[in-house]
This record gives C-alpha cells, structure tokens and sequence, in this order.
C-alpha cells in the first residue's frame, strides 16, 4: 500500500511538472505564432493588392444589421472577419481587402484575402486556410484563384461545362462544394462593397 501511494505520488509530481512546462511553452510560443499568423495575412494583403502602399483596418465595419443583410442575402455559411482600406502611395485610397471565411468548404473553413478596387474590379484572391481533399478541392490554389484575377462582376457563379460568360467560373472538377464555398465568399465580400461601400458600375 505505501509503495502503491509513492508511485502515485510521483505520478502526481511528473503530471505537475510537465503541465507547468507545456504551459510557459505555449504561453512563449504564443506571441511567434500571432507574429507568423500577421505576417501572412500581411503578404496575403500584397498579393491582392499589390500597388498598395499601406493598409487601414475598418473598425467597427460588421454589426447585427449587417450580418442580418448577409444572411438573407443567402450568405450566412460566410463571416467577413476584416475589412481594410489599401491606400496609393499619394495618400489616396485603391480600394478594399477583406478577409473572409467560408464555413461551407468539404473539410471545414476555407479563409482567403481578396482584393477589390474602388471601381469594383477584383485583383484577385490569396488562400489562407484550406483542408479539403487533396487532388480535389486542394486544387482550389491551382484552378480558382487564377481564375478571380482582374474581373469585374456584380456576382460570380461557377459552371461545369466550361466558362463562357464575365462573371463566370470553371468549377474544380469532383470539387463542386469547394468551388461553391469559394465563389460565396467573393459574393459576400462583393455583396458588402456594392451595399456599404458605395458599389461601383457593372454596365
């Protein structure tokens, strides 16, 4: 019995002491982490922006009228986290980047950048998060994003039989559901500059 208690007791220590070791790990590798994670949502912000010489954040950009708007509007599966104002380097403002998540994706979020200027033209998108299928929806790097690189489209739809139309997209063959999750979120990022920000002309 007392060796029985010994044991646990040293168990008990060895628990201890490795909890408190993961914890200064983690609350050390914490702030690395945050660092990567800015840097490459940063060079995320360049790639769709590239004649930007700085970005704004937009405070206070989403409130409960607006998600509400989102939601009706059949955008509900997407959450804009942020929107900055990307300047020239005279001061004047380009246009906008949002950072958008699609929750709708076959294995989960999707998150891209995506950069549109004040006439409404798209520079383009940059993948930021994905884990879909690999040889399917993991395509999504290869056969979408070149595929949203300076458009102009009030709205984008995706097609299986080859696209022939300006606003629309070639779909991932077997990927059907990344595409989708994909093309919602330039909608909702479109459908929130032509409604608050001041939109642009699509004749």
């Amino acid at each position: 019995m007392k060796e029985m208690f010994k044991n646990t007791f040293i168990l008990l220590v060895i628990t201890l002491i490795a909890g408190s070791l993961l914890g200064v790990v983690n609350e050390n590798t914490k702030g690395i982490i945050s660092a990567h994670e800015a840097e490459d949502k940063k060079a995320a912000y360049v790639e769709v922006f590239k004649d930007a010489k700085d970005f704004k954040n937009v405070d206070a950009f989403m409130d409960d009228m607006k998600v509400n708007a989102l939601n009706n509007e059949g955008f509900g599966g997407v959450s804009i986290n942020e929107l900055c104002e990307a300047y020239g380097a005279s001061g004047e403002l380009l246009g906008y980047v949002f950072n958008v998540t699609s929750h709708e994706g076959y294995g989960g979020d999707i998150t891209f950048t995506m950069g549109l200027r004040a006439d409404g033209t798209l520079n383009g998108i940059s993948i930021l998060s994905i884990s879909e299928t690999a040889g399917l929806g993991m395509e999504a790097e290869k056969v979408l994003k070149p595929q949203f690189v300076n458009r102009k489209a009030e709205q984008f739809v995706y097609t299986k039989t080859g696209a022939v139309e300006s606003n629309e997209i070639d779909a991932i063959s077997g990927a059907t559901i990344t595409t989708n999750a994909i093309t919602t979120g330039v909608n909702a990022g479109l459908y929130y500059f032509n409604k608050y920000l001041g939109g642009a002309d699509y004749e």
